[in-house]
């Protein structure tokens, strides 16, 4: 056998990490501004303001929309998700253990994006609902009349996450169940169950704030959130002698802010 069959091993390993994490780790990423490559402890998010138009005089100078640039920061944190695989229980099963442990970890690191986006999304102060009610049709129409109101684009790059028994209630409202008012066929958002209805593409996550029966959900432009990753799902495996196992060790480092309170709205749900 080559002496370099580990390295095979390792690569193998970190190719289904990488692969489980970006097909249903995260449901979220996808869904905001992400930013890559990060290098340093923290990035900016630049938020621009409004422009204005205005005439000139012939041969005049052209009118500066002087644009307002407000730097938002975003912090990295590093998060690690690790496992022993021991050598002999390998040889004991026929469930592939390599997978399963790569799985296991992608999961954990993705539901942990997920955990960072939702909780600078719970930063906004734009509010529908009083958790009086379910998720009902009115509720969705108010918090897109906030959006309308802040002058957020409807420009396809508007979402909604709701929980397990907010989906359930939106089955139950005939524009978003019926083939006629909404799509499925979406390019992203892979492993989710998703919808297209009202120019919002529905995301159902069961990991949103809840407090009793209280139930937060969002409603928000994909510019309104950012995300940043100083370093993509990394893989570490040590063979421990005195253990007889390998130890899988994944790595990232990742970080969520809210950038634009005026493109996010929260809905206040009963359940």
């Amino acid at each position: 056998m080559s002496v370099s069959i580990d390295q095979v091993f390792v690569k193998q390993f970190e190719a289904d990490v990488h692969l489980a994490y970006q097909q249903m780790g995260t449901k979220l990423r996808s869904t905001i501004r992400s930013k890559s490559g990060v290098v340093g402890a923290s990035t900016t998010f630049q938020k621009i303001g409004k422009g204005t138009a205005s005439t000139k005089s012939r041969h005049g100078i052209v009118p500066v929309m002087n644009l307002n640039h407000t730097p938002v920061e975003c912090a990295l944190q590093d998060y690690y998700a690790g496992d022993w695989v021991d050598a002999l229980d390998e040889l004991k099963t026929n469930v592939d253990e390599r997978r399963v442990v790569a799985s296991a970890g992608a999961y954990a690191l993705g539901r942990k994006t997920d955990e960072l986006i939702i909780a600078a999304m719970n930063q906004t102060t734009q509010n529908v609902g009083d958790y009086s009610t379910g998720l009902t049709k009115t509720l969705i129409l108010s918090a897109l009349e906030k959006l309308n109101e802040n002058d957020v684009p409807d420009d396809g790059r508007r979402f909604a996450v709701v929980g397990v028994h907010q989906w359930n209630e939106l089955l139950g409202i005939d524009e978003f169940s019926s083939a006629d008012y909404v799509g499925s066929d979406l390019p992203y958002l892979t492993g989710s169950e998703v919808k297209r209805w009202l120019g919002i593409t529905w995301v159902l996550h069961n990991a949103l704030p809840v407090s009793n029966t209280n139930r937060d959900c969002f409603i928000y432009h994909a510019s309104s959130v950012g995300h940043a990753c100083g370093q993509e799902v990394k893989t570490d495996i040590t063979w421990h002698g005195e253990r007889a196992a390998h130890f899988i060790s994944n790595s990232m480092s990742q970080g969520a802010v809210l950038i634009d309170n005026d493109g996010i709205v929260r809905v206040k749900c009963g359940e």
